[in-house]
């Protein structure tokens, strides 16, 4: 066999499920296709059961020190998900719009302390930018809502009305 030329690959053993393509390679499943050596190798998008290889979000380290107890290393995710606590137990104590107003404000505190620290533990998901863009907008969306909620709204833009007459109107 020449230098550089791969080695043949292996056949199936009869009665198997592999089927030889026009080059005599074994195919073992759908989504195998050979390698740069010849051999079938399994490609596909999906992740395997474990995933080893994905990078740990920008500034997703502890938010203090590893001597540091299990819950002040990740105080940054325990106070917006304690405020957000609070919020849904005064909306189920039935202060609807105070408790929305604190679970918005918990996200927009969470896209504040993600912008700002550099590391803040497991409320860092995705990127920095994602991370803030995503936080931010949820957490406006849900205290304008919260601003808007009938009866006696706190906050009222008049365009609104006009566009939803028109749009039911029409």
């Amino acid at each position: 066999m020449p230098a550089g030329t791969p080695p043949a690959p292996e056949a199936a053993p009869a009665g198997t499920a592999a089927d030889d393509d026009a080059d005599g390679l074994a195919v073992r499943d759908a989504v195998s296709a050979p390698g740069a050596d010849g051999r079938p190798q399994r490609t596909t998008r999906r992740f395997p059961l474990f995933t080893r290889d994905t990078a740990r979000p920008e500034g997703g380290g502890r938010a203090a020190g590893g001597d540091a107890p299990a819950p002040a290393r990740q105080w940054p995710m325990l106070t917006v998900l304690g405020l957000v606590a609070l919020g849904l137990l005064l909306t189920a104590l039935d202060l609807f719009r105070v408790g929305t107003l604190l679970v918005g404000v918990a996200l927009l505190g969470g896209a504040v302390l993600r912008w700002v620290l550099p590391r803040v533990g497991m409320l860092a998901v995705r990127s920095r930018f994602t991370d803030i863009a995503t936080y931010g907008v949820l957490g406006l969306v849900i205290v304008l809502l919260a601003l808007m909620a009938q009866p006696k709204p706190w906050l009222e833009l008049p365009f609104l009305k006009d566009t939803l007459h028109f749009t039911v109107s029409s």
